[in-house]
Parts: C-alpha cells; sequence; structure tokens
C-alpha cells in the first residue's frame, strides 16, 4: 500500500495525562509494529505532571512527535490537535494504556480501510487485560438505556432489554459488522470522514465525544465498522482512576451533553430529569466508595 501523494499511510495519536508506564508500553507495542505501511506516532502530552513528556523525549526521541500542554484541555481537544498537524491518509486515536496484541495490527486495519472506501471508522476487538471482552462496540444510547442503568430501575431489573440492546451483549463479537459506535480508546478514521464531517466536539472535555462523531458519521454518510481480526488489549481507567470523582463528574456531564444535543427536541428529553436524578445518586454512591466504575 502507497500513500497519497505528501501522504502517510497513517498517523497514530495518543493522548496522555499522568501515565508514563503505560504510555512506554503502549509506544512500544506501536513501535514495534511490522508490515510495509508508512506511519507516524503523535503524543499529545495533557500537563502531565510525572514526568510522562521526558520520558517520551529521552526514550523515544525522533521516533516520536511530542507535543506538550501547559493545562489539561481534556481527550477531544488534544487528540484535534494531533489531527490538525497529522499526515496520515488515516489516524489511529489509541489511549496510552492500550496494547497491540500482534504485530499486524495496524497493517491489517489499514488494509481493511484500503479495500472500503465507504468505511468512515474501524474499530478493532478490544479486550480486558485478562483476556476478556470489553463491549466496545455498541448500539447509541437511548434515554431509556439511561434510565435502567443510572436509575434504581437497573437493580430491579438487571437483565432487561434496553441494556442489553445497549451493550450488545447477545452477540460474541466475533464477526465484522456495521455498528453504531465504537470506543474512542482504539479508533481508525479516515482523513476524507473527518473532513468532511468534523473534529471531535471539544464540549465534551472526557466521554462521549466518540459516540457523538460516531453519530456525526453516520449522519454524513459513512459506514461505523467494527473489526475483531485484530485485537487490542484496553486497562481501564489508568488515567481516571487517578482523580476518580472529578471524572465521575465529567462522564454524567458528558452523558447530558449527549442526550441534550441529539435528544432535545424530541419527547424523549421527557426522561432528562429521572436521568439526571439517576446520575446524581450514582454519584454519590460512588463518591463514597472512592471509585468510578
Amino acid at each position: 500500500m502507497k500513500a497519497g501523494k505528501g501522504l502517510l499511510d497513517l498517523t497514530v495519536s495518543i493522548v496522555n495525562w499522568n501515565t508514563a508506564s503505560e504510555l512506554r508500553g503502549c509506544l512500544e507495542s506501536v513501535l514495534g509494529q511490522g508490515g510495509s505501511i508508512s506511519f507516524e506516532v503523535i503524543v499529545v502530552d495533557n500537563a502531565s505532571s510525572n514526568g510522562s513528556a521526558q520520558m517520551v523525549a529521552s526514550e523515544f526521541g525522533d521516533r516520536v512527535r511530542l507535543i506538550t500542554n501547559g493545562t489539561n484541555l481534556g481527550f477531544g481537544a488534544a487528540q484535534n490537535q494531533a489531527m490538525k498537524m497529522s499526515h496520515g491518509r488515516c489516524v489511529l486515536l489509541l489511549n496510552p494504556d492500550c496494547r497491540l496484541l500482534s504485530d499486524d495490527v495496524m497493517e491489517r486495519m489499514m488494509r481493511f480501510m484500503d479495500d472500503n472506501a465507504d468505511v468512515g471508522m474501524l474499530g478493532p476487538k478490544i479486550l480486558n487485560p485478562d483476556g476478556s471482552l470489553q463491549y466496545s462496540a455498541r448500539r447509541f444510547p437511548t434515554m431509556f438505556a439511561a434510565v435502567f442503568r443510572h436509575t434504581l430501575l437497573g437493580k430491579l431489573f438487571p437483565n432487561n432489554r434496553f441494556v442489553r440492546d445497549y451493550m450488545m451483549t447477545d452477540w460474541d463479537h466475533n464477526e465484522t459488522r456495521d455498528v453504531d459506535w465504537l470506543s474512542g480508546s482504539a479508533l481508525m478514521v479516515r482523513r476524507e470522514m473527518f473532513e468532511s464531517i468534523g473534529l471531535l466536539d471539544e464540549r465534551f472535555f472526557m466521554y462521549l465525544e466518540d459516540v457523538d462523531w460516531c453519530k456525526r458519521a453516520h449522519s454524513g454518510g459513512w459506514r461505523v465498522v467494527y473489526f475483531p481480526m485484530v485485537a487490542v488489549s484496553h486497562r481501564i481507567g489508568s488515567a481516571s482512576d487517578q482523580n476518580p470523582i472529578e471524572m465521575i463528574k465529567q462522564h454524567h456531564a458528558s452523558m447530558m451533553k449527549y442526550y441534550l444535543k441529539h435528544d432535545g427536541r424530541t419527547p424523549k428529553i421527557l426522561l432528562a430529569p429521572l436521568v439526571m436524578l439517576g446520575l446524581r445518586l450514582r454519584t454519590r454512591a460512588r463518591i463514597k466508595m472512592g471509585k468510578l466504575g
């Protein structure tokens, strides 16, 4: 595969906040990729205080392009920084707590993108560190799913169809298929797609920006495809666990922003007060527990 004029095949974009050891492992797995594709790696450091940026500069030198921010701009804004300066025909958004589990992950994903010009977004199978499945391909969230996930109704009806449908738990996630949305922790996107629909919505500081982006991709006529022929390991929470209370608040704030943006003019928004009440109760409970789950 050859890059278009003036472009590499792929840009790998990693946003980091205080995850130096995880970031090191992620970069090693990326730079160890084989195959014939041309690629660059960009790390955007969001004002880490644990020496992450210094580690990248000293250990990876000119193999990685490093952007250092003076403040934490959030996930979406930092990823947008990287995409604006990227040279790849495609961009692979990758969390620093991810590992590519074979040396052909990037090449096989690029090959699929090249063979399917209508695919705007492609996501690999994502596994927990113990090898179990992460449900990284889901249907779009609905107010009903939110009510059953974030209120006492979820405990009363734990196997309800709204959450099952949202999480797609009745599917084994072992086949390539079009889906509603894919996790931004490991997501390959086509340049033509984000040039046509725009970059990530920076109003989402963290969480739900990937859901919103996938929804906009569908609206723009692009396919969003889950591709389990390659796998990535992802340790959830390496950054968020450092400040769980704030991350809980950010997650819930982003959920309400998403529903207001996409359901604000439909009757579904009438469920918003119930969702908000459930989120507040859930936040209080998790703050007492001292964790994000």
